[in-house]
């Protein structure tokens, strides 16, 4: 079991991406460079009721990043190594060995791995590392200003929070055992690849 986990309340979520300018004002990242990412998921139906069709469209916001998975498949996918597990229990990037091939762009369902133009290099979130082993929380997590989010050991998550639920459009969990509980959105779970769209703004 992963390390840390952490707690995305799909249902505060207002999709005010302040997580993500925390995230990029933190690690100053460059235009493009998005650690933190905010789905925006559309869709809805038409019902048919008395007679006549409705429509029943419905709207909510989910918060992703890198979710340190147990099974992490960027990991094995990187022909350098220049990912790896360090003492702490983190994924991170290894600048000096890495060749921006893109690898683990291609693999991890999450599109956590981001290239950087700049370096020709890839990059991460590293959890806010420097924060966490001084016991506080992730920038994105500090900055929420509806508490959607939180990040704590993952015996301590599951305890407060429950395992949570998967929701759409993230991956089947059990393909690589990511770090994450999730408070569905009450309209979560309409969504499915036919009735729903996921899309992830790159304004920032």
């Amino acid at each position: 079991m992963r390390l840390y986990s952490f707690y995305i309340d799909s249902s505060a979520c207002s999709g005010c991406k302040t997580c993500q300018v925390a995230c990029k004002d933190k690690n100053d990242l460059n235009p493009g460079v998005n650690w933190r990412r905010v789905y925006d998921i559309q869709g809805g139906e038409w019902k048919s009721e008395n007679g006549a069709y409705q429509s029943a469209p419905f709207s909510y916001n989910l918060s992703i990043s890198c979710f340190n998975c147990e099974t992490p498949v960027c990991v094995n996918s990187c022909p350098t190594k220049a990912i790896y597990e360090n003492d702490n229990g983190l994924i991170i990037i290894d600048q000096e060995l890495c060749i921006g091939c893109r690898y683990c762009e291609w693999v991890c369902p999450y599109g956590a791995p981001q290239f950087d133009r700049d370096s020709n290099r890839m990059t991460k979130c590293n959890l806010c590392e420097d924060y966490i082993i001084f016991g506080e929380k992730p920038s994105c997590v500090a900055a929420c200003p509806m508490r959607a989010l939180d990040f704590g050991p993952t015996e301590e998550m599951i305890k407060k929070y429950g395992k949570g639920v998967r929701v759409f459009p993230l991956p089947d969990p059990g393909q690589t055992k990511p770090g994450m509980i999730v408070k569905p959105h009450k309209d979560a779970g309409r969504a499915n690849p036919d009735t729903a769209e996921a899309l992830i703004r790159d304004d920032l």
